[in-house]
């Protein structure tokens, strides 16, 4: 199985690592795939270009075993939507399970998302959530996906539902840019080698706009 783990990643942070890294061991994934996306859909476009988002994520990982990136969000024109992209891996790997990795809060506008009931077609949707978490109401679109017992994944290549509880750090790229716009030390909160990379480009010095989310 093969972890898909999107964002803008502006910039990268222990909370996105941390995440990836305990998803991949409790699941046994072969990797994880990090794409950075290049033009969000459901928010403004990131301070740092794609291609300062792709260095800082590259920095993150580059000594992380099983988490790899992927640029094709990046090489893709117009916005990057989810299921364009796991269309593009399933062409890769036709008979391996994808495993399609976004928060809850993610989850909770799922609907919102371009042609979203289309990506179980090509993937396992698992929701990471805090220990104790319990979905709402689902829709029976959903309903009938979901499972709780997570060995089912490896059975089929794609079309299950499955929350997962991790440690979720808190701690968000927002945060960071405010921390570092206002003067204040980001330090711990993201990798010494992404932050120095900041620190390098003089990036988010500006005052940021009101809050856009993970």
């Amino acid at each position: 199985m093969i972890g898909i783990y999107g964002g803008t990643f502006n910039p990268v942070h222990y909370g996105h690592l941390r995440t990836a890294v305990e998803v991949k061991e409790r699941l046994a994934l072969q990797h994880i795939r990090m794409l950075p996306c290049r033009l969000p859909a459901h928010r403004q476009q990131p301070e740092a270009s794609p291609e300062m988002r792709l260095s800082m994520l590259e920095l993150a990982i580059s000594a992380t075993p099983g988490l790899q990136v992927d640029q094709r969000e990046l090489q893709r024109p117009g916005p990057s939507y989810m299921v364009d992209t796991l269309q593009s891996l399933r062409t890769e790997f036709a008979e391996t399970p994808l495993i399609l990795i976004i928060g809850s809060d993610a989850f909770a506008g799922l609907e919102s998302w371009h042609e979203w009931q289309r990506l179980f077609e090509y993937a396992h949707l698992v929701v990471v959530t805090r220990p104790g978490y319990m979905p709402q109401a689902l829709p029976p679109v959903l309903q009938t996906r979901w499972i709780e017992d997570q060995a089912l994944l490896a059975h089929q290549t794609a079309g299950h539902l499955l929350f997962l509880s991790v440690t979720l750090l808190d701690i968000s790229a927002t945060q960071i840019r405010q921390l570092i716009a206002s003067g204040s030390s980001a330090q711990f909160l993201l990798p010494d080698a992404v932050l120095a990379y900041i620190q390098q480009h003089q990036l988010f010095q500006q005052t940021p706009p009101l809050p856009s989310g993970y």
